[in-house]
């Protein structure tokens, strides 16, 4: 099945899912909570500024940016690796396992994790023990579903189902409430910590001249990764940098409040190579940076601003495409909701992957949440602007524009009866208008034809 046709089949399935539905009532909740958060800051658009400037400073300067890090890791003692895509970063994963002869691994909420398919990849392998500690990440992984939202992946998941998996899987109650199962979840990964001998995180940011990297979680369970393993990994795309360890005061504030409406999340942590004077914690700790096509989307002079997303998913909440219709699946790549639309038909196919972009109301909505203010939706349409530039529209598609522009022009046509207008569009429409929306109805009378009866004209 081509990318399209995948797309517009999990389309009519999101779309008539109850729970996906109730998921999106779950995002306009959180949403409520970003607007009332909003006033913790004295000057929310010069924080925005600030941030949206960094950013770019680093995206216009990657290349020394990455560079300045991995020098200040090593500086350190710590190790980094570089991996130009997923087969790559999962490839130096394995040495890394090899090497350390590591049996035991536990795993920490990262959207890279399913980017790249790691879990897939070491649940693959006998010889290894792989648990899985972010709840969110858990459930998806105990349902095999895919991640439905970058801060709440099993936002979309069934009460009952859930309740159901989790006692088969750990024994928890059927009877059990939310409060229950958080306890049972906690009690079955806690002695994976204890015995872990590789802690895989990833990373919300990664900061330059300090060598270091610095995780926003909620849970705890990220730090206990790396706390009692002896080797620590840290899975981090090459697009999260920061120059210096003085901008996390902004960015941690933004993400929060962007995130989840919080003024601080519960737990921000910010963890490097181990000091000499430090007898505890991971021996070894070791960033694989992983670009994985965003090396392609440098290449959009534009469009890479794209790339300064801190991955609040304030743009989802907001998207009446993702509230309608999301979830990862459906955006067929690394990222989804509105910052996926942009950045995976750059990252991978244009041509293959340019229906995401033209799958968008071009409302601006999530231009005016996104806390680096990324112009997103324009974005979406630089997309669109390079699809027909590069000769990637399709045949039909042309002849489609090409028809109307000419019918458009002609008062004689455009003043035709409702009906044979109406007719006109369905045949030429009704393959990409779907299944599940009612076709418009058009009004017996053009504007001009009403315009020219009020003045008599007739």
């Amino acid at each position: 099945m081509r990318p399209h046709e995948a797309f517009i089949a999990e389309l009519n399935k999101q779309i008539t899912n109850n729970s996906h539905q109730k998921a999106a009532q779950l995002l306009q909740h959180f949403d409520s909570r970003r607007l009332k958060a909003l006033s913790y800051f004295q000057n929310l658009e010069l924080a925005k500024q600030r941030a949206a400037y960094i950013r770019w400073k680093v995206t216009e300067s990657l290349d020394k940016y990455l560079v300045d890090f991995e020098a200040s890791v090593l500086r350190k003692g710590g190790k980094v690796v570089w991996a130009y895509d997923a087969a790559n970063a999962l490839q130096e994963l394995d040495q890394i396992i090899l090497r350390t002869k590591s049996k035991k691994i536990v795993k920490s909420k990262t959207s890279l994790a399913s980017e790249i398919g790691l879990m897939a990849h070491l649940k693959g392998n006998k010889d290894l023990v792989v648990n899985e500690t972010d709840v969110g990440d858990f459930l998806i992984e105990l349902t095999k579903e895919s991640p439905f939202h970058p801060v709440l992946p099993a936002a979309n998941l069934k009460y009952g189902e859930i309740n159901k998996k989790l006692n088969t899987a750990i024994r928890s109650s059927l009877e059990a409430d939310n409060q229950e199962l958080m306890s049972d979840l906690r009690e079955e990964t806690r002695r994976n910590y204890l015995e872990a001998d590789l802690g895989i995180t990833g990373a919300n940011f990664l900061i330059a001249d300090a060598g270091m990297v610095a995780i926003s979680e909620n849970e705890g369970n990220a730090r206990l990764c790396y706390t009692f393993a002896k080797t620590h990994v840290v899975l981090a795309s090459i697009d999260k940098i920061i120059p210096s360890i003085s901008d996390l005061e902004l960015f941690f504030s933004l993400l929060s409040t962007h995130a989840s409406g919080q003024q601080l999340s519960a737990f921000n942590t910010i963890v490097g190579p181990a000091t000499r004077e430090e007898l505890d914690g991971p021996q070894e700790f070791i960033v694989i940076l992983i670009d994985n096509g965003r090396s392609s989307v440098m290449a959009s002079q534009d469009q890479r601003q794209a790339l300064s997303c801190i991955g609040c998913g304030a743009c989802h909440n907001v998207c009446p495409v993702f509230t309608a219709s999301g979830g990862t699946a459906l955006y067929q790549g690394a990222k989804s909701g509105p910052i996926g639309q942009v950045l995976n038909p750059l990252q991978s196919d244009l041509e293959a992957y340019k229906h995401l972009s033209n799958a968008s109301t071009l409302c601006g909505r999530c231009t005016d949440v996104c806390p680096v203010k990324i112009d997103l939706h324009n974005h979406l349409a630089r997309n669109r602007h390079d699809i027909v530039s590069q000769g990637l529209e399709k045949t039909g598609e042309k002849f489609g524009w090409y028809t109307w522009k000419k019918f458009m022009l002609n008062r004689k046509n455009m003043n035709r009866p409702a009906g044979i207008k109406g007719f006109t569009l369905k045949q030429f429409y009704k393959s990409e208008w779907g299944e599940q929306r009612e076709f418009p109805k058009l009004a017996e009378k053009t504007f001009n034809q009403l315009w020219r009866e009020a003045q008599g004209e007739v």
